[in-house]
This record gives C-alpha cells, sequence and structure tokens, in this order.
C-alpha cells in the first residue's frame, strides 16, 4: 500500500505539472489570438491616425506658404512706399529750398527797402 501510495504520489504530481504544462501552453494561445486581434485593430487605427497626420502636415505647409506670400506682398508694399516717401522727401527738399530762396529774397529788398526809408 506504501509502494501505490507513492506510486500514486509521483505520477499524481507528475499528472499535475503536465495539466498545468497544457494549461499554460492553452493560456498563452488564447492570449496570443487576443493580442493578434488587438494588434490589428491597432495597425487599422495607426493608419487612420497617420493619414489624419498627413493631412494636417500638407495644411501646415500650406498655410506657411500662404504666409510667406503674404510676408512677400507686405515687403514689396512696404518697399515701395519707402520710395514714395523718399521721392516726396526729395520733391519737399527741393520746395524748401525754392522757399528759402524767395524768403532770401524778399527778406533782402525788405531790408533794402527799410534801410532807403531809415537814411
Amino acid at each position: 500500500m506504501e509502494e501505490f501510495l507513492a506510486l500514486y504520489a509521483e505520477y499524481g504530481m507528475i499528472g499535475v505539472v503536465g495539466a498545468m504544462f497544457v494549461f499554460m501552453v492553452y493560456q498563452n494561445a488564447k492570449r496570443s489570438d487576443s493580442q493578434a486581434k488587438s494588434i490589428s485593430e491597432l495597425q487599422v487605427i495607426n493608419k487612420g491616425q497617420e493619414e489624419t497626420l498627413e493631412n494636417m502636415e500638407g495644411m501646415i505647409i500650406k498655410l506657411i506658404d500662404r504666409w510667406n506670400k503674404s510676408d512677400d506682398i507686405r515687403d514689396r508694399r512696404h518697399e515701395d512706399m519707402v520710395k514714395e516717401v523718399n521721392d516726396l522727401s526729395d520733391v519737399m527738399m527741393e520746395v524748401k529750398g525754392s522757399v528759402s530762396r524767395i524768403n532770401g529774397r524778399k527778406w533782402l529788398w525788405v531790408t533794402i527797402f527799410h534801410n532807403s526809408k531809415c537814411k
């Protein structure tokens, strides 16, 4: 009887370990299927996100290009305005010179006329 119990305990333990091994393999297989499904779902989600990012990248590039064009137009207008202001400044200097000469002659005539009356 002791021999039977010893054999039963030994082979029973081997059976339990074998059953645990089979259970572990089954659980790993089940988990592997679950992970494969999750990975395929993530691939679909990742593809959608990738398309969204590409679209956003394209929109941002177009926006930056539009800003650059706007800046070019603004710079060109600024340069045109500076040129006009410089031209007007030159004209104003000519007018100022003419007014100074006219005033100089006027004051010359006034002083001559005033000096002639005083004598």
